[in-house]
């Protein structure tokens, strides 16, 4: 489960960013998840309710959550695809000779704060 660590260290980035820039209260953090990251989006929600109570600037303070689509390119044919929907094998060519170009990231993309 590292959704947990996940979850803590967007807590801390959040907190240490709110001290800096002298913002009282977050309304919400909204985190971009890469559809094959493994990060399991319903955790993260119950981590972030379960921990945002403990904390100085995000007690009441909603997580969004935007899925980043998984896209893979290969490298033969020069195409990209649904990650999702053919996996590892371009649909176009046949070749296995690709890579995952974005789905595996976690980004913090908003902070709302007063």
């Amino acid at each position: 489960m590292h959704e947990l660590s996940t979850v803590v260290y967007v807590m801390d980035t959040v907190e240490k960013i709110c001290r800096e820039q002298d913002l009282h209260t977050v309304a919400s953090v909204t985190l971009e998840v890469g559809e094959v990251s493994t990060i399991i989006p319903e955790y993260l929600l119950d981590f972030w309710d379960w921990s945002r109570k403990k904390t100085e600037f995000l007690k009441e303070a909603e997580l969004k959550i935007e899925t980043i689509k998984a896209v893979t390119y290969c490298q033969d044919c020069k195409n990209t695809y649904d990650t999702m929907t053919y996996r590892k094998i371009c649909p176009y060519c046949g070749s296995g000779n690709t890579f995952l170009i974005t789905g595996n990231e976690y980004n913090i993309k908003e902070i709302e704060a007063m």
